[in-house]
């Protein structure tokens, strides 16, 4: 069961044989609580996937001596960003979908390539997952293409290599995370939630906002805010929404400020920032109210809005 979906595209006109759908994500709940010996930080975390997806599809290629070709591309009505920190992907080695194909190929021993177009939607630099999603995704779809049989749990043990995100897009579904964020636990089933996710024009780096921002000295738990969305109970779980990392990424990008002050003066149950940000979110009392606030910030001048819901997709197969 994964949260990144694949589908077969069959015909004899068909130029790709897989096709994935890659799931942003948000962090309803985010504690660090220190740094590790390793560099990482530990932290405990609540992750939920959303549908704001990244289209990816895979061909294998048998004549092609091994290479991986890889290209991206924005889809269809989806502007480039402008000025941040990290605003490019990689397209070589570096980039996680390369590398995961990589990893699975090389584990499998098998000598020929594969070919990946990536479709971005999910903006990057904004506390979304979307390169760590598109990663999984990757790493199920070459298991599959390479029929190398590898079983979903060392697909993880794989992910958890390319980074700590990336083991919670093999699914199942909403999830504490903790360690680095890789140890997964699930949350069960959640009540469908609705979102308005607000990616402003400036990204921000993960590596400079875990830096300025100092750990607990008393921990704040998940635990109150996953009782409350388990029970249903949104407008209490709406007041214990936590981001630890929401005060460094304020001192580090103007944007946060501004985003927390536009959600401040509209009728959100909850609101805070994403991850390492900079993408800001509210959550809503249900679909038709995330996307009445979504038409009115779109109007603000404020980034890219979004009206999403957490979508909890399996792998078909």
């Amino acid at each position: 069961m994964a949260v990144v979906r694949l589908f077969e595209r069959r015909g004899a006109q068909q130029p790709w044989q897989l096709e994935a759908r890659a799931p942003a994500k948000l962090n309803l709940h985010l504690e660090v609580l220190g740094k590790r010996n390793d560099g990482f930080h530990e932290i405990e975390t609540l992750m939920v996937p959303v549908d704001l997806y990244d289209t990816l599809y895979f061909r294998e290629e048998e004549d092609n001596e091994g290479d991986i070709s890889f290209s991206c591309e924005l889809a269809q009505g989806v502007r480039k960003a402008g000025s941040g920190e990290i605003e490019t992907l990689p397209e070589g080695a570096d980039n996680l979908v390369v590398r995961a194909v990589e990893l699975v190929r090389r584990r499998a021993n098998v000598r020929h390539g594969v070919r990946v177009r990536l479709v971005k939607r999910i903006p990057i630099a904004a506390g979304l997952a979307g390169g760590s999603s598109d990663a999984a995704a990757a790493l199920l779809a070459a298991n599959q293409l390479f029929r190398a049989g590898f079983r979903l749990a060392q697909l993880r043990e794989l992910a958890a290599s390319l980074g700590s995100d990336v083991p919670f897009f093999l699914g199942p579904g909403p999830a504490l995370a903790t360690g680095r964020g890789e140890r997964l636990t699930s949350t069960g089933p959640l009540p469908p939630l609705h979102f308005v996710v607000v990616r402003p024009p400036q990204g921000l780096s993960t590596a400079r906002v875990f830096q300025a921002c100092r750990p607990a000295t008393a921990a704040r738990s998940a635990a109150p805010l996953v009782q409350a969305l388990t029970r249903g109970q949104l407008q209490r779980a709406g007041s214990l929404l936590f981001n630890r990392l929401q005060a460094a990424a304020r001192q580090l990008s103007p944007w946060v400020e501004r985003l927390e002050r536009e959600m401040m003066g509209l009728d959100c149950l909850g609101h805070q920032m994403s991850g390492s940000g900079t993408s800001y979110f509210g959550l809503c009392r249900h679909a038709r109210h995330a996307r009445r606030i979504a038409a009115y910030l779109q109007g603000r001048g404020v980034g890219t809005v979004y009206a999403v819901a957490s979508r909890c997709l399996t792998n078909s197969r």
